[in-house]
């Protein structure tokens, strides 16, 4: 059985392709446009999907989108009766879009197949699963467990923005869901929004924020009291009405009514540029309580409508990273597994998935103990050729490896010194976080490391942490955590023993005043709140990234990296080894690995488009 997902048209363009229960590719859409959060037909990633598999889109039995286009529309066309009259601008905005092109998406799908030789006369079926369906789907179907719960969560689909399954063999039964307008996760984008962060890239922004936060402050009580008294009314299960007075999203062309919420909260809108200041922090950790209480109390009922001991994670909502971690905290459930491509990107994996065991029945291929996810390692690889043609064109100077371990041992050293490595290798990652392919890499123990990583590589905000990749073997050395966590989906606090003492006025202070003080051993990694977004490296799925960690930590006694994107502001990971090239030579990044040629930023020919990048990809 051969299946391609599709998702598309609203943001992470993305195709999967399942052989046989088997994962074998999937990839964003972005990846190979260098356009961020692409909407458009992910018409390069089905090509390397299926040239992955070494298929043509005619051998297939089944093309699957992610989501039901008309269920959608009924959704919007009720939104606005119900609001009528209000909201008739943005209705006569709109409907011209969805009339044309996403009320007719099965043509639309067929022509753009066509343009990749695909034969509209074939019997190949081609089936839209329901939004949240795909999204189950894309957590149960790879998770290790036999039984599980699934949560989803996330802005909307069609009608559903929350949903409640039980996975179990073959089957994924909806047990329960909360409908549009109401939804947790466009509730949190309201903040992103509020709080001067752009909608659907910006919530994890959001997110690193909170901690700035003043924990049991009277000013976050207030804010909390708020959002529960005004905007929300949460529900013992997890479920919530929003009051939407305040919101503009139904019917508007904003997230907030601005007015209102400047009234509610006491202060005005920030804008990008404006500065963060105490109240913004505190707003931020207000909202991530709340969204915090509400997720565990949908997992609570999670649990009790499905009697399973475990549960899936998926949906926009579940790359809350820090929420995850407080639900792995309460026991709820015994173990838990998240999507690592948990947002709209899953969807194209999920809609394959549902499909192989739901519309043709296919048994499923549970490995006890471990996902099918392979590390989420899905996308494109290279050949030492391609890098050798990379250098010729770009008459860069580079040194040849023949043999790993000394490789990782130069690289440790560079590190050990304070360099900032470009680490690219094998098949880059599927989802949001580069897991060690597609990765910028420096010593944790470096005090200058996080300012030097956001300031003068990733041109980002300063108050922005960094993630470790540990050993798995090790990380209950450094974090109050023993388990897995392959996916930088977790959140957990650093052990007692390592954190160091701060002033008794620490809560106090402003944001930039709390960047100051060393937290632990281990500072650019170390969040305000002595906590970090943990990395466990496996030597099964990634061994020349466990290797390098190893080679760390033979010469520092520290199996720890700070763990990175590959990529600028703005910018897309970057997939194939002349994307890394140019991102490193636009940086002040000190050394790039690509397989096992390093490149010296000393030794390359002057980079003549250094600052231009800033003009080719829009900010985040």
């Amino acid at each position: 059985m051969k299946i391609l997902g599709i998702s598309a048209f609203y943001h992470d363009s993305a195709a999967a392709l399942v052989v046989d229960g088997n994962i074998l590719a999937a990839a964003q859409e972005e990846r190979f446009t260098r356009k961020k959060h692409d909407a458009t037909f992910p018409s390069h990633a089905i090509a390397y999907c299926l040239q992955y598999g070494g298929y043509s889109l005619n051998e297939l039995d089944a093309i699957v989108f992610y989501d039901k286009p008309l269920l959608k529309f009924e959704r919007i066309l009720e939104s606005y009766y119900a609001f009528a009259p209000k909201g008739l601008r943005s209705f006569l905005l709109s409907m011209p879009v969805w009339i044309k092109e996403k009320l007719f998406l099965k043509r639309i799908l067929r022509v753009e197949l066509g343009k990749l030789g695909y034969d509209s006369k074939s019997d190949i079926k081609v089936l839209f699963p329901e939004h949240h369906l795909s999204h189950a789907a894309s957590a149960f179907y790879p998770s290790p467990f036999a039984k599980a719960a699934v949560l989803t969560v996330d802005g909307v689909g069609e009608w559903a923005t929350a949903s409640i399954c039980l996975g179990e063999g073959e089957g994924l039964t909806v047990l329960k869901e909360l409908h549009y307008p109401h939804s947790l996760g466009l509730l949190y984008s309201a903040f992103t929004y509020f709080l001067g962060f752009k909608v659907n890239s910006g919530e994890y922004k959001l997110m690193g924020l909170a901690p700035y936060g003043q924990p049991d402050s009277e000013e976050v009580k207030r804010f909390e009291e708020i959002i529960l008294t005004e905007l929300i009314d949460l529900k013992p299960d997890g479920s919530l009405w929003l009051n939407q007075k305040y919101f503009d999203y139904a019917t508007g062309l904003k997230m907030v009514n601005e007015a209102r919420w400047e009234g509610l909260f006491g202060f005005k809108l920030r804008r990008p540029e404006d500065p963060l200041e105490r109240q913004h922090c505190n707003l931020g950790l207000a909202i991530q309580q709340v969204t915090e209480e509400a997720v565990i109390r949908m997992s609570k009922e999670a649990q009790r409508l499905s009697g399973a001991e475990n549960l899936c994670l998926a949906g926009g909502v579940a790359l809350n990273c820090v929420s995850n971690g407080k639900l792995q905290k309460t026991g709820i459930f015994n173990q838990i597994f998240i999507q690592p491509a948990a947002g709209d990107a899953g969807g194209a994996l999920g809609a394959a998935l549902a499909a192989e065991h739901i519309y043709f029945s296919q048994p499923r291929k549970i490995k006890p103990g471990r996902d099918s996810m392979q590390g989420a390692y899905l996308g494109p690889c290279f050949s030492d050729l391609e890098v050798k043609l990379m250098s010729k064109k770009y008459k860069a100077v580079f040194q040849y490896f023949s043999h790993l371990p000394e490789l990782t041992a130069s690289v440790a050293q560079l590190l050990a010194r304070g360099q900032v490595i470009g680490w690219v290798q094998g098949r880059m990652e599927f989802g949001p976080r580069a897991l060690g392919c597609r990765s910028i890499l420096g010593d944790p123990r470096n005090t200058e490391m996080q300012k030097k990583l956001n300031l003068k590589i990733k041109y980002r905000e300063s108050f922005r942490p960094f993630a470790p990749s540990v050993l798995a073997e090790d990380v209950g050395l450094f974090f109050e955590y023993e388990g897995d966590s392959p996916y930088m989906l977790l959140v957990h606090p650093f052990k007692e023993n390592r954190r160091m003492a701060l002033p008794a006025n620490y809560t106090d202070l402003d944001l930039r005043e709390k960047l100051y003080y060393q937290r632990s051993d281990l500072p650019s990694i170390t969040h305000v709140d002595f906590s970090a977004r943990i990395q466990t490296v496996h030597q099964e799925t990634n061994p020349r990234y466990y290797e390098l960690l190893q080679a760390f930590k033979e010469l520092t006694g520290y199996g720890v990296l700070v763990n990175t994107s590959f990529n600028v502001r703005g910018e897309p990971i970057v997939c194939s080894p002349e994307d890394a090239y140019r991102c490193f030579m636009r940086t002040e990044m000190d050394y790039l690995v690509i397989g096992d040629f390093l490149f010296d930023k000393r030794d390359q020919p002057q980079w003549k488009e250094k600052d231009h990048w800033q003009q080719e990809f829009v900010l985040d």
